[in-house]
């Protein structure tokens, strides 16, 4: 019975006082392992994600190169034609090109009136990209590992999580896109703009053709 006292007196010695000061002494402690715990997730990341987020976006803009400006343009002015092609293709080439947020300036490319279902559309996949193309949106890379983390605990392989979640993005994206389109044309009518933006639709048909670099 002394033994047990004694060793339950050492303890606590050892955690420090009781009262006000033991607040103090637990805040200290917690303070810095919050950043023990910051430190340990920077080592994680630099040694796991990162390298993988540098060679996708080196391989990515090889792969630009490679196809040529001009062949891109050509690809993002030909699925802007068609509304499935609009808000499919078009924002998946625009957010692996050139990734966010630079990928919404392919909206150039886009009459007026279709300019907000492109947005809309577009960063609706910001997300959903990062399954298997992170460097598109790394700085929001945790949204898609939140998703995951629990398939991860499990022991599970993720790809199949991550191919669903980037082919529901694509359906989602589509629905969107469609959806605001549909909502854009009443509201030009609503507003009495129908003779503005056919106006907006004459001056696109009739200005010339950019490149990457240009803009309308």
């Amino acid at each position: 019975m002394n033994v047990r006292t004694a060793a339950e007196a050492a303890a606590q010695e050892t955690s420090g006082a009781g009262g006000p000061l033991s607040v103090f002494e637990w805040l200290g402690t917690h303070f810095i392992g919050l950043f023990e715990e910051s430190g340990k997730q920077f080592t994680d990341l630099v040694t796991g994600i990162l390298p993988t987020l540098i060679v996708l976006l080196t391989a990515m803009y090889a792969l630009t190169n490679a196809i040529g400006e001009e062949r891109v343009t050509r690809a993002v002015r030909w699925s802007a034609r068609w509304r499935i092609t609009r808000y499919t293709v078009m924002p998946i080439v625009s957010v692996l090109m050139l990734t966010n947020p630079i990928c919404f300036s392919f909206g150039r490319f886009l009459p007026e009136r279709y300019k907000p279902a492109f947005y809309d559309s577009t960063v609706s996949f910001v997300h959903p990209v990062t399954t298997f193309f992170p460097y598109a949106n790394a700085s929001e890379l945790f949204v898609w590992l939140g998703v995951a983390s629990g398939v991860q605990q499990l022991g599970v392989s993720t790809v199949p999580l991550a191919m669903r979640y980037l082919l529901v993005g694509i359906g989602v994206i589509l629905l969107r896109g469609l959806v605001t389109e549909i909502i854009t044309q009443i509201m030009i009518k609503r507003t009495g703009r129908t003779e503005e933006f056919r106006r907006f639709d004459e001056e696109f048909g009739n200005a010339p053709a950019t490149g990457l670099a240009g803009g309308h």
